[in-house]
């Protein structure tokens, strides 16, 4: 199964931790020969290592009286440790020991925790480790020529990349080290190997079975319309969007007249053809009016529907064109930076952030937990419980349900 399968990060965790001898609690630790001996030379890991997960124990003197555990708080010491005065910001003395409070609403954990200086801070330490490893590696990329020898590439960028975020707390560096292996498996290889073999050449290839489409598989066309054709593209997705309010708009006025009795329901096949071919038989009858006017609406719409996709095909074939166009004329050192910066380095940022954003949403969404489940003491859910219980029996009683 999955959990069996061990990622690239996985491997040089175990290398390293076995190579430098680490002991990191739940995950390895040096065993004694007696030790082994007392379990019967029995090497199965969990006779020495308990990696469970450590269990989400229910308070309950907090269920009863309010106020957070501190125990709880105290779980997320990794994250106040970078941001220690967010802490203060969040929790206050509670009347009982070993208990805080909440000091802001619930609503407002998220935005206090992400406006927070030292949260933000600690971003930009994180996009500032990013940038210097990819001010090394961008170098180091653009150089890659034929000949090159990708296998020795990524050992040597996928270990600095480790080294850069080795020190970085609350990220884990194999985490990282895992999203760059993991590009590098999915699409950052091959583009590497294309280019040891035929150099930066950019070279179109037609799609099979789809005739006069074509594509690149080192610099697909999206990031030269994104870097020379924004306005292009910008400009025909606002038809698509006005295209599609219109289809929708067709579809409601269809719907609308298409009931057993709607205007439409008359029609054996209903289209443009035999919409317009009833409306000339109700032409000038007073007494078809509304149906005039369904049918009117109708046409008018499938009218501007097939006009806005033929513009969109014409814009679409222009920006195809232009495309294609501008292939033909990139030097090797716009090659370089469309592959290197728009589609290499913005995939690995991407990753990255998103890994970052995980740990941030993390903790957010644990301290609303811990904040949730004792919002409400038990007390206060029973004399709840009570009134509700009381106004039903008054209902049940105005009804004349007497027990």
């Amino acid at each position: 199964g999955n959990k069996n399968r061990l990622r690239a990060q996985d491997i040089h965790r175990i290398v390293d931790v076995f190579n430098k001898q680490t002991q990191i609690p739940r995950y390895s630790r040096m065993v004694s020969l007696s030790e082994i001996e007392k379990n019967d030379f029995n090497l199965n890991i969990p006779r020495y290592i308990d990696s469970q997960e450590t269990e989400d124990i229910q308070d309950i003197a907090a269920h009863l009286q309010g106020d957070i555990p501190q125990e709880d708080i105290e779980s997320l010491e990794n994250y106040f440790c970078v941001y220690p005065t967010l802490k203060t910001m969040l929790f206050g003395k509670s009347k009982r020991e070993r208990y805080s409070t909440l000091l802001i609403p619930q609503e407002q954990i998220k935005e206090t925790i992400f406006s927070h200086p030292e949260f933000q801070e600690y971003a930009r330490t994180m996009e500032s480790t990013f940038s210097l490893w990819k001010e090394r590696t961008v170098l180091l990329l653009k150089n890659l020529s034929m000949g090159c020898k990708p296998k020795e590439l990524i050992h040597k960028i996928s270990e600095d990349i480790l080294s850069a975020f080795g020190k970085t707390s609350l990220l884990d560096q194999y985490d990282i080290y895992q999203h760059l292996m993991t590009y590098w498996s999915e699409t950052m290889q091959d583009d590497v190997y294309a280019v040891a073999s035929l150099g930066w050449k950019a070279e179109l290839e037609p799609i099979e079975g789809k005739k006069s489409e074509w594509e690149c598989d080192l610099l697909p066309k999206r990031f030269l319309v994104h870097r020379y054709f924004s306005a292009e593209k910008k400009a025909v997705e606002e038809l698509e969007t006005k295209r599609d309010s219109i289809s929708q708009e067709l579809d409601e006025l269809i719907e609308e007249h298409s009931g057993e009795e709607g205007y439409f329901s008359s029609l054996d096949k209903f289209n443009k053809a035999t919409a317009s071919k009833r409306l000339k038989e109700i032409q000038g009858n007073s007494e078809d009016a509304p149906e005039q006017k369904a049918l009117e609406s109708y046409l008018k719409l499938s009218d501007r529907l097939s006009e806005t996709n033929k513009r969109i095909k014409i814009m679409e074939k222009s920006l195809e064109n232009k495309v294609l166009a501008q292939y033909k004329n990139l030097t090797e050192a716009e090659i370089k930076d469309l592959v290197v910066d728009d589609k290499w380095m913005t995939a690995l940022y991407d990753a990255i952030k998103g890994e970052m954003d995980r740990i941030s949403q993390k903790l957010t969404q644990r301290i609303k937990e811990l904040a949730e489940r004792y919002a409400v003491t038990l007390p206060e859910m029973e004399r709840k419980g009570k009134e509700l219980e009381e106004k039903v029996e008054g209902h049940l009683r105005k009804m004349g349900f007497l027990w």
